[in-house]
């Protein structure tokens, strides 16, 4: 990649890799060392969120004397036992000082068996040893008061490792909210929803939440532990804490408000407006004149018999031929009642045949001959034509066509074969009954004289 690909918004500055090779130290060493303030640092302007080292600064560092060996003694860090050498002290002495909180850690580091690894910066025990006020407490018997705190399992590495984060994250941040944001990293989630009422302040908090150190998956053994080291147990440090967060936030609410989002006004959805039903086509039906108009009352006719009874001969004459037909059709329910039928009306001709009468009609529809006479004097009957009153339509009552039975054909019965009777074998004389009668034989009855 070409030098000219990607342009530095501030000239002479370079990355913190960069940096930490030029002044040959590690990353750690030289993150540390930009923590304790060893090394000043500018933000990136670029929009990264990143620090950045100018040249001026690195060339400072190379002037001092005994660089990099004095730089890098700077930020050495050792352990327990390392640190104890070094005072010229025993481990557990040592361990008890860190307990008391007259020994600070700067680091801390999980071991393969999840213990709590310590770690101290030398340039600090070398400082301590050296105190004149610190003398009593290398050598010799611990004071009764000391003793007694540990006796009630004081510890207050963890403590002092969080104060000493809490300054050098403040050291670092320029911003109001992320002055903020480095007290509340160090807060229960429910400390800092005590404080901070409104969501919208709390989510530009977590927008400047620094980096927790913690290591392992989330959920993890490894990720409980360092939860617990980095938040805030006791409750004076918890109080001093929310005290901070609410100070933090009241000025950084004075200089620069949390952003709230933006309304955005969503003009009224535009609904369709009703409009009628096109009307529909019209449909041409039959005339009902004849279902509609008003039903007179009329006497049965000559010419309506006749004509009844000439519709009811096919009717009948194809029953005969095809009985099957009519004992497989069940009459329904619907057809059982009489159904109103239109009126029929045929020409009246000039003049009848002489053939017709009760026994033609009897002939013709095979109805009882008293019934076929009643239906002849009813259409002979006079009736007046001038007077009409209204009244319910009486329909002539229709009767059932005998229906002859099919004739069978005669089948004379198959002679059949039978054997001759056999007697029946006598009673056999081996029985039980019969070998005891001959036995047990009754004594004669006396004669009578």
């Amino acid at each position: 990649m070409s030098a000219s690909t990607f342009d530095p918004t501030r000239p002479g500055t370079c990355t913190p890799s960069r940096a930490a090779r030029e002044l040959g130290l590690k990353r750690v060493e030289f993150d540390l060392a930009v923590q304790l303030g060893r090394i000043r640092t500018v933000p990136d302007e670029g929009g990264g969120g990143g620090r950045r080292v100018e040249q001026a600064e690195i060339e400072r560092l190379r002037t001092q004397d005994g660089f990099p060996e004095s730089l890098r003694e700077r930020v050495r860090v050792v352990g327990t036992a390392e640190g104890a050498a070094l005072m010229e002290i025993p481990a557990g002495r040592f361990t008890r000082l860190a307990r008391l909180g007259l020994l600070v850690p700067v680091k801390y580091y999980l071991n393969r068996y999840r213990a709590v690894v310590w770690l101290y910066l030398a340039e600090e025990l070398r400082q301590f040893t050296t105190g004149p006020e610190h003398a009593h407490l290398l050598k010799g018997r611990t004071p009764e008061t000391l003793r007694g705190q540990l006796a009630t399992g004081m510890d207050l590495r963890a403590r002092n490792w969080r104060a000493r984060q809490v300054g050098f994250l403040l050291r670092q941040a320029e911003d109001p909210w992320a002055r903020a944001a480095a007290v509340a990293a160090f807060l229960a989630p429910v400390e800092v929803a005590d404080v901070v009422k409104h969501p919208y302040e709390r989510a530009h908090l977590e927008r400047f939440r620094p980096v927790s150190p913690g290591s392992g998956a989330p959920g993890s053994p490894s990720a409980r532990l360092t939860e617990r080291i980095t938040t805030a147990q006791d409750a004076d440090e918890v109080g001093w804490l929310r005290n901070e967060l609410a100070r933090s936030v009241e000025e950084a609410r004075d200089i620069s408000p949390a952003p709230r989002p933006t309304v955005h006004r969503v003009p009224p959805a535009m609904r369709a407006v009703a409009r009628p039903i096109p009307p529909m086509a019209r449909t041409v039906t039959r005339h009902t004149e004849e279902a509609t108009r008003s039903r007179e009352p009329a006497a049965p006719s000559l010419d309506s018999t006749a004509a009844l009874a000439e519709l009811a001969a096919p009717s009948s004459k194809s029953a005969a031929r095809n009985p099957d037909s009519v004992r497989e059709t069940p009459p329904s329910r619907e057809t059982a009642a009489p159904v109103p039928e239109p009126e029929v009306r045929l020409p009246r001709p000039a003049a009848r045949p002489a053939e017709s009468g009760p026994r033609v009609l009897r002939m013709r529809t095979r109805l009882p001959e008293a019934v076929a006479a009643q239906l002849m004097a009813a259409a002979t009957a006079p009736t007046e034509s001038a007077v009409r009153h209204p009244g319910p339509r009486v329909l002539p009552r229709r009767y059932a066509v005998p229906r002859e039975p099919a004739a069978r054909p005669t089948v004379p019965p198959a002679p059949r074969e039978h054997e001759p009777a056999q007697p029946l074998p006598p009673p056999s004389s081996r029985g039980l009954r019969s070998w005891l009668r001959r036995r047990n034989a009754r004594p004669a009855p006396p004669a009578r004289v």
